[in-house]
């Protein structure tokens, strides 16, 4: 599923080449067809992102019309030039304006909602550390009271909105935390660091368009090894390098479940 800074970055896209004007709105698939039809030639106005959700407006500030998308773990996102091949049939939503299409395969979530029931689903969501409304005292508030692990608090949508299995992994490494540690064990200086850190990494992810969160010092050019191969794409740490040896002690990398999603962790690194 995709994390965070690329929701963030399909803002961005999707603002850069469609705000501003009038959108033609299709649903080749069918099943956005009747809203496809409501907003078909309406300006987008807007595009925001909380967390892994994305919300495009459209018409007037007024009237409350908002496209929400949630890809989950299937949906994709596809954007080119015009003239605009014809949508495969499995295309659930088709923007094209005189110089650019987008093309949404397989979302969760496709609805138009209002403001108010965009409110809603924001008001579900913890905070997000690419917002700039996001509070980190809303979140730190949760971890400090739970005996959940800080690991799964972390991939908790209503804890911290954005965060997912790559960054979670990563950010507990760097910051030498074991990841099954109770959330009320870690201490507001260590919940501020790591915070700020989710904020730089996440936001080098939106202007690269990948994950990155090795260190200068550890990247494959400063150390000597081979620069990572994984479809992915990104210099990391610890996720999906488990049994293979830290960048920084040597030791195996670990791999565990926890609730559900695959958890990789340094044990020698990551001990308090």
């Amino acid at each position: 599923m995709p994390e965070g800074h690329t929701i963030h970055r399909l803002a961005q896209d999707c603002a850069a080449r469609f705000g501003g004007a009038p959108v033609r709105v299709g649903s080749p698939q069918g099943r956005f067809a009747d809203s496809a039809a409501l907003l078909d030639g309406a300006l987008l106005r807007t595009a925001d992102a909380h967390g892994k959700h994305l919300f495009l407006g459209f018409g007037a500030a007024a009237s409350g019309d908002w496209v929400h998308i949630h890809l989950g773990l299937f949906g994709k996102v596809n954007f080119g030039a015009v003239p605009a091949p014809a949508p495969a049939p499995t295309v659930r939503l088709r923007l094209e304006n005189d110089t650019a299409h987008m093309d949404l395969r397989g979302p969760t979530a496709c609805a138009l909602v209002n403001d108010a029931e965009k409110d809603a689903i924001h008001a579900r969501l913890g905070p997000d550390p690419l917002r700039a409304d996001a509070d980190p005292d809303a979140a730190f508030r949760r971890i400090s009271r739970s005996r959940t692990s800080v690991a799964a608090l972390l991939m908790d949508q209503k804890v911290v909105a954005g965060v997912g299995n790559v960054y979670r992994a990563e950010v507990l490494f760097r910051h030498g935390i074991d990841p099954r540690r109770p959330g009320r064990d870690l201490d507001r200086a260590e919940w501020d660091a790591i915070w700020a850190d989710l904020v730089d990494l996440m936001r080098e992810g939106v202007r690269n368009n990948r994950i990155d969160t090795v260190r200068p010092e550890h990247t494959p050019e400063a150390m000597g090894r081979p620069p990572r191969v994984d479809d992915h794409g990104g210099e990391v740490y610890v996720y999906r390098r488990a049994g293979r040896p830290c960048h920084l002690c040597g030791g195996e990398i670990r791999t565990a479940e926890l609730a559900a999603r695959n958890l990789f962790w340094c044990p020698a690194c990551q001990r308090t």
